[in-house]
């Protein structure tokens, strides 16, 4: 590393320049990319940061942040529609999509220029543009905009994912992808969804506070099928009080569409008629015309393969974020862009435990977990406890109305102090409880460890000290 290299310069769209050396290289300027790149600076190297469309990648213009910005948005109607229940006069008079795309895109705007600012102030070189990496003979390599060449000791790959559709289906029209979501000038009355996993329940979610009639289609057997089968049937239960229809274990074989409705055609016969289908199987790794098959980068179906330290079969040529087989969250890309850096300056961070990262699924009810499934748990220790707290015993739970409950994994049989492996919460607002839980599993704590903890009443936090009280055999507010 050069410690006396950690001045570049923020030269935006490059088109014309003979390149530059740096100790580090990144092709991709989303959540991971630009963590690496703002702790490699930090940590003195000479950083140059290569980004084809926008600083902050998907996260911060297709995905986390804008779809949050619109479930917030779901939750002020379902507060103005519900107001009377709780003796608040008010109702709901309609959804302006122009007012709610304007407040979501000034959350992004303002955090866009936030990140700009960042990258700058570290003296990152950053280039606009579409790169191609080319390896070093000996190492590391170089990526190549616009004709310049930018070579780096060390080249991360980053560059991310895009929304998947599925063979012989096309998106135009009534047929899109969560891209297309994002920008809609109206709410549409009826949608059908493809695909029952965190983005399809979210948008169901958010289009049927705005007042549309959703249906689910999921192949697989229940909604967000990577969760504990717990949660699934939580929030199963959640949507059909909500009249969200979900038809799950129902394969889907095909659309047709015309200037008024598209028509969604099931294995099983049946036909579903809408003004929108939404894609939303899944996110396909980011990874083809970048050069990584010529350069000889081992990959698996279009995802880079890595070590647990994220180095590829390249020397000095690492990968991160949704490009990296796992967890496509924007957190984890964070963590590994930090990890990265870290390891590249010889610091030794510790390797990333992929079930101790936190999930959440922004929908209402919210979904949110850390650590194993039961299932996983069985399979990994054999024997296992677990415990469920109903969200009716919580307080602060009964002045948000909402339903769910919290549910506890422990490694080994009662009556043994094993640790706790695995956190699944649905409810309202649960993912703000996911800090702690993501505490307990990653530092192993048992249920006598975090029992005698004192959480501050009433809030849900005191539900996770309930549920961990009546693992350790003390139950209160539980029926024992």
């Amino acid at each position: 590393m050069s410690e006396s290299s950690a001045s570049g310069t923020s030269i935006g769209t490059e088109s014309s320049a003979s390149g530059t050396s740096a100790d580090l290289v990144i092709l991709g300027g989303g959540s991971g990319g630009y963590a690496c790149a703002l702790r490699a600076a930090e940590l003195g190297m000479s950083v140059v940061l290569v980004e084809k469309d926008k600083l902050g990648g998907t996260c911060l213009h297709r995905g986390c942040i804008p779809t949050k910005a619109l479930l917030h948005a779901a939750e002020v109607a379902d507060a103005a529609r519900e107001g009377d229940q709780i003796g608040v006069k008010s109702s709901l008079a309609g959804i302006d999509m122009a007012g709610v795309n304007s407040y979501k895109d000034g959350v992004v705007g303002r955090l866009y220029k936030g990140l700009q600012g960042l990258v700058s102030s570290r003296g990152i070189t950053y280039v606009e543009g579409a790169g191609t990496f080319v390896a070093g003979a000996d190492g590391g390599g170089s990526v190549e905009v616009h004709g310049a060449q930018y070579t780096g000791r060390h080249v991360v790959l980053a560059t991310g994912s895009y929304a998947r559709s599925l063979p012989g289906l096309d998106i135009d029209g009534r047929i899109i992808t969560s891209d297309q979501a994002l920008t809609l000038d109206t709410v549409p009355e009826r949608v059908v969804v493809l695909g029952g996993g965190v983005i399809g329940v979210e948008f169901a979610s958010v289009w049927r506070s705005f007042g549309a009639e959703v249906t689910v289609v999921e192949a697989l057997p229940r909604l967000v099928p990577n969760e504990d089968e717990f949660a699934s049937k939580q929030l199963e239960r959640a949507f059909r009080r909500r009249k969200i229809k979900a038809k799950t274990g129902v394969k889907f074989t095909g659309a047709t569409q015309d200037d008024k409705s598209v028509t969604v055609t099931l294995e099983s016969g049946e036909s579903i008629e809408a003004d929108l289908l939404l894609v939303a199987v899944g996110r396909g790794p980011n990874t083809a015309g970048h050069g990584y098959d010529e350069a000889g980068v081992k990959m698996d179906r279009g995802f880079v393969i890595t070590d647990e330290r994220l180095r590829t079969n390249l020397p000095g040529v690492y990968a991160v974020g949704d490009i990296v087989p796992g967890l496509q969250l924007a957190h984890r890309g964070f963590q590994q862009g930090i990890f990265l850096a870290e390891d590249i300056a010889g610091l030794t961070p510790r390797v990333i435990d992929e079930a101790g990262i936190p999930r959440v699924t922004y929908c209402e009810p919210e979904v949110a977990s850390v650590g194993l499934t039961e299932a996983q748990a069985k399979e990994k220790f054999g024997e296992v406890q677990t415990l469920t707290y109903d969200l009716a015993g919580n307080g602060k739970s009964q002045i948000l109305r909402t339903a769910g409950a919290i549910k506890l994994v422990k490694a080994g049989p009662e009556g043994t102090e094993g640790p706790v492996v695995g956190v699944h919460m649905v409810g309202a607002r649960v993912g703000e409880l996911i800090g702690e839980a993501q505490l307990i599993y990653n530092w192993d704590a048992t249920a006598e460890d975090v029992a005698p903890l004192i959480h501050a009443h009433p809030t849900q936090t005191e539900a996770l000290g309930e549920a961990h009280l009546a693992l350790a055999g003390k139950p209160l507010h539980t029926h024992g």
